[in-house]
């Protein structure tokens, strides 16, 4: 778990995370992957490009960073405890107490910073807009998802259905080409990060936008990629004017 913090007054109110940055086994788990590089390396094991967008993110905005590069097939962050994807596969199967390690471990001490980042920024400016990185497969159990980006949030708060409407237009302008869907390919109320800390910060305070992008914009040449993530900053930048303001 990594987290940087460099903070400027015009940009306090944004947190940027990123829960499934890498696809690392620690050491005392590693040997129930040792036939497992293939599915550590695929979706289910990280999400490509998610921290690459959220380095970017923060560093053109000056936000405070938090990433896990710990794969999710070990402990989902991006899960509730109870949640039947919390572990996957071998994981799973381990003695109760083996799992709880891994909790104390990796998952609360990433869950808690989180929490108390966005706790101090929301004391400091009143207000903070938390944007999680990630990625999904372009063809998941064979049915092709068709969406460049997507931007899920809570439709019962208004501000973060307002936020999400606005980057829509501004992205919709900036690139007419990619398709930018909100809401997909999953539900932004569903079980999440964000849809916790929704439970802990009251929606004039806190707003919690997950960022997904589709994982076949990878496959681009690097500079369309490196175009994509600027597209992305730029029309968030746009859009940010109005609570910077």
């Amino acid at each position: 778990m990594t987290r940087k913090n460099n903070l400027t007054p015009a940009t306090m109110a944004l947190v940027i995370t990123c829960e499934h940055g890498g696809n690392h086994v620690p050491e005392p788990y590693r040997h129930l992957f040792h036939n497992g590089r293939t599915l550590l390396e695929s979706h289910r094991g990280f999400d490509p490009g998610a921290l690459i967008m959220a380095k970017a993110l923060a560093r053109r905005f000056g936000a405070p960073l938090l990433t896990s590069t710990v794969s999710r097939l070990v402990v989902d962050l991006n899960r509730s405890i109870g949640h039947r994807n919390l572990h996957m596969g071998a994981i799973q199967e381990l003695p109760a107490e083996i799992r709880q390690t891994i909790l104390e471990h990796h998952y609360q001490p990433y869950r808690s910073e989180a929490e108390a980042l966005v706790a101090q920024q929301i004391a400091r400016r009143g207000r903070v807009i938390h944007i999680s990185c990630h990625s999904f497969t372009n063809n998941f159990n064979g049915v092709v998802r068709h969406a460049d980006i997507g931007l899920l949030y809570d439709p019962a708060r208004q501000g973060e259905r307002a936020l999400c409407a606005n980057w829509k237009s501004v992205l919709r302008v900036s690139a007419p080409d990619l398709e930018v869907r909100r809401n997909f390919p999953y539900e932004g109320r569903n079980d999440g990060f964000t849809s916790t800390l929704r439970k802990k910060f009251p929606p004039d305070a806190y707003l919690g936008i997950e960022l997904e992008l589709n994982q076949k914009n990878l496959l681009f040449p690097a500079r369309q990629w490196t175009g994509l993530r600027e597209l992305i900053i730029t029309s968030l930048q746009t859009v940010l004017r109005d609570y910077y303001s």
